[in-house]
């Protein structure tokens, strides 16, 4: 689906890291700040994840409707607290799959999907399917 290999695909470990790195470097500006906020960082393999401190308090005080629980930036994830990074990890771990293979592009294409699919009078995040390919090999948690 979203993630098979393409003429941009990187098969190293560091062509990947590379290809990814706006959106990695754009998580880490949010993940540093929050561990000064009292947020745990954790490598696992080759993600950062961050999670809970005082910015998670606030994003849980969110609307349902606003509420994130969880997202990946590149090569990092970050999630309000530890149940959600277990629940979450393998959904978030597909989208960090996701970063690799379509790299700068990712952002542009998860907003176009979505606006394609409002436009089509579908929900924009449980019918994009990026969002579709992660929770159907992320495991059964369902938003």
């Amino acid at each position: 689906m979203c993630s098979s290999p393409s003429r941009w695909s990187h098969p190293s470990l560091a062509g990947r890291l590379l290809w990814a790195a706006p959106y990695s470097l754009l998580g880490l500006l949010i993940a540093l700040p929050a561990c000064v906020l009292g947020a745990r960082l954790q490598r696992r393999d080759h993600t950062l994840e961050c999670t809970g401190g005082r910015l998670a308090r606030w994003v849980l005080r969110l609307p349902n409707r606003h509420r994130i629980v969880a997202i990946t930036l590149g090569h990092v994830i970050l999630a309000v607290n530890v149940s959600a990074m277990q629940q979450l990890r393998a959904h978030e771990r597909v989208h960090v799959r996701q970063y690799e293979h379509w790299g700068p592009f990712f952002g542009l294409a998860y907003l176009l999907e979505s606006l394609w699919q409002t436009l089509r009078g579908r929900d924009a995040y449980r019918a994009n399917r990026f969002e579709r390919e992660a929770y159907a090999k992320g495991g059964p948690f369902t938003p």
